[in-house]
């Protein structure tokens, strides 16, 4: 990096300000916490790994030097929240996958729930036969069970949980029906998240870690 891109030493200051403000306000925020899954907490969290990281970054390039402490997540966490104080409106985003392990218990299943519509309508052509079909299997599961119930059950239809996520985002309206039906993901704004619960494998490795750290450190 050239001297004329560093930072100035009035700005390396002015970002170390900046993380004990945020500190300050994470601080606060956690005093008054009125639950676990508290946004204000969530958003001071963000705003503190931010600012601890633009920090770090102006320290380096300023004096090649760097912070002995690192927030987990930050660099993938979402932006400063940006969004109405008071939304008339939010909208729930929802990622949930799954590897189809066991593909002749989802068909299985599949053909059961085809054979009881079929009874209950009373003609042949009221359901469709899955067969060997991992497609028409899927959607005869979803079109049958909500997202929710399969999430619990997904063992007794072959399935085996991934990731999953879900984020909360604010709106100034709710939108006109049918208006982002064509594209139900491209507005997703990371400033107006208000809040985001993730689950992973990845978490519970760490844990399972920390907790072998633990007993070799007693040992």
């Amino acid at each position: 990096m050239s001297d004329a891109a560093q930072p100035t030493a009035a700005e390396v200051r002015a970002a170390a300000e900046a993380v004990k403000a945020a500190l300050d306000r994470h601080l606060e925020a956690v005093e008054r916490r009125t639950g676990d899954d508290d946004p204000a907490v969530y958003s001071a969290f963000n705003a503190l790994a931010a600012a601890a990281e633009a920090y770090d970054e102006r320290l380096y390039d300023r004096y090649d030097e760097v912070t002995p402490f690192e927030i987990p997540g930050a660099d993938d966490s979402m932006p400063p929240y940006a969004g109405p104080e008071e939304p008339n409106a939010l909208s729930v985003l929802i990622r949930r996958d799954y590897a189809v392990v066991e593909p002749d218990r989802l068909l299985a299943q599949a053909q059961r729930i085809a054979d009881l519509d079929r009874d209950d309508d009373a003609t042949e052509e009221a359901a469709p036969t899955v067969g060997d079909s991992v497609h028409a299997a899927i959607g005869v599961l979803f079109g049958e069970y909500e997202p929710d119930e399969i999430a619990s059950r997904h063992k007794e239809f072959g399935l085996e949980e991934g990731d999953s996520t879900l984020w909360v985002s604010a709106a100034d309206e709710l939108p006109e029906p049918g208006e982002w039906l064509t594209t139900p993901f491209d507005q997703a704004d990371p400033e107006r998240i208000v809040c985001r619960f993730d689950v992973s494998a990845v978490f519970d490795d760490d844990t399972d870690e920390d907790v072998l750290d633990l007993d070799t450190e007693g040992a």
